[in-house]
């Protein structure tokens, strides 16, 4: 499939939320679709697009000079295991090393929550080098434990 990637860009939050809203198994509260689509307006987003559509995205979120968070990323369902994701991440890798980045976290459901879509979602992260680092029941509440994933930069 022929596709290219964008970024970093701002103000994307618009074609972000659509990817977001195909994806109700992680995206279904709609007030966090909104969020979302408000900050990664001011966040550095790679995009993957196809003839003018946007396929999926990544956007970045800086927390120290060298530490760096996948905010959040999206891959049009009918889209997932094609590559996407990981190129999304290959490019905003690049990018971290040009911004001196050292460190990249993500934050997704833990390991005790029994959720298969996000069993794939913490599948797909350590397929990507991340480690899990710890568990947080507290951060999001107990019905959501936070599990954080980490990965050096290189």
């Amino acid at each position: 499939m022929s596709h290219t990637i964008k970024g970093p860009l701002l103000g994307k939050g618009a074609a972000c939320k659509q990817v977001l809203r195909a994806l109700p198994e992680w995206f279904g509260i709609e007030e966090a679709v909104v969020k979302y689509g408000h900050d990664i307006d001011h966040l550095p987003t790679f995009l993957v697009e196809q003839e003018g559509d946007v396929l999926g995205f990544l956007s970045l979120k800086q927390h120290f000079s060298n530490s760096w968070e996948v905010y959040v990323m999206g891959v049009c369902p009918k889209l997932h295991r094609q590559g996407i994701g990981k190129a999304l991440m290959q490019a905003a890798e690049t990018y971290l090393k040009e911004q001196d980045g050292k460190y990249l976290q993500v934050k997704t459901l833990g390991f005790s929550h029994p959720d298969e879509a996000y069993a794939r979602t913490r599948a797909f992260y350590q397929a990507l080098g991340f480690y899990p680092l710890e568990e947080l029941p507290q951060l999001w509440g107990e019905a959501n434990p936070c599990l954080i994933l980490v990965k050096k930069v290189s």
